[in-house]
């Protein structure tokens, strides 16, 4: 009696190729805003200074996963801990540069 070796679909090596890497930590980083300041300002700040931003208020937060722009959100305070609820997903960055 013989056995043959089980062979895998490339879907399946596929799949099997990306199984070690669902559980890798991502750092997602939420960017309330961007500004500038002068190095004065930088100099001076203190408790209670006040740096403006560039966006508006209400305005969706930008979410950056590995340092990428990946999705945009708002804040939700969930009983004691403050989430971030997606909004918008983006595209990825190559997929922009394409006509």
């Amino acid at each position: 009696m013989s056995s043959s070796p089980t062979s895998l679909s490339s879907t399946d090596q596929a799949a099997n190729a990306y199984a070690g890497m669902l559980d890798v930590l991502c750092l997602v980083e939420v960017l309330v805003g961007t500004g500038s300041i002068t190095v004065r300002d930088c100099l001076l700040l203190q408790r209670d200074s006040l740096i403006r931003l560039s966006q508006g208020a209400g305005a969706d937060l930008q979410i950056n996963v590995q340092g990428v722009a990946t999705a945009r959100g708002e804040i939700v305070v969930d009983d004691e801990t403050t989430t971030v609820r997606v909004t918008e997903v983006l595209p990825p960055p190559h997929a922009e540069a394409q006509p």
